[in-house]
């Protein structure tokens, strides 16, 4: 097998979706989620805030955009608007070894803290991509997936056309689910082009492995 073809299919405890998986969802979409920001994140945001002020264009996010290689091509592929790379590993966005675009940024956060700081200033996103999320597989983890995490309500106020791609089929199924809880539709479909643009996507379909895609034009 070749390097790039050596990616170990994802094994979980769960056979399903996860048991407390409505009950997480709904309390989250109750409850706001008051964790104190990080300096670091909110410098990042302040700063980057002025520069999204000028541009007045339509917003992208590219959320844990690892080293950054679907940001240059989401930004390639839309012209049209500024987007925001943003991964929590300064080492990971510091192999970014693309040719810089004027349209995009990569920024080191904790997307926990940004993406609330971004409702807050009442940013409304046209796109957002959330590709190959860590998929927590552990079912006593399900708090650490997107869709489980306090934060889900605020990928919901972003807005914008969401798409998440997944080679962890259940991850998928379990964000649809909690999307339903939160009167949002989607759809889902297998996932596959000529041309991957994470590294973790070439890897996977290399080894044999599929992806699903969701997409919600969120309300």
């Amino acid at each position: 097998m070749n390097e790039l073809g050596n990616s170990r299919i994802i094994t979980s405890n769960q056979d399903g979706l996860n048991e407390q998986l409505d009950e997480v969802v709904l309390k989250h979409l109750k409850h706001p989620f008051r964790k104190p920001y990080q300096q670091h994140t909110l410098d990042a945001f302040k700063k980057i805030e002025k520069w999204v002020e000028q541009q007045g264009k339509p917003i992208i996010f590219d959320s844990c955009c690892g080293v950054g290689e679907s940001t240059y091509h989401i930004a390639k592929a839309h012209p049209e608007a500024i987007v925001l790379g943003m991964d929590k590993s300064s080492d990971r966005l510091g192999k970014h070894g693309f040719e810089t675009l004027d349209n995009y940024r990569l920024l080191q956060v904790n997307l926990n803290d940004f993406w609330r700081l971004a409702v807050q200033a009442n940013w409304k996103l046209s796109h957002h991509y959330l590709l190959y999320p860590n998929p927590w597989p552990k079912a006593k983890h399900l708090q650490r997936r997107w869709h489980g995490s306090a934060v889900f309500p605020a990928i919901i106020a972003l807005g914008g056309e969401l798409e998440l791609r997944s080679n962890w089929h259940l991850y998928i199924k379990e964000f649809a689910r909690a999307l339903t809880l939160a009167e949002q539709n989607c759809t889902v479909e297998l996932y596959q082009t000529e041309n991957a643009i994470t590294p973790f996507e070439r890897k996977y379909w290399a080894s044999g492995q599929s992806s699903l895609r969701l997409i919600s034009l969120l309300t």
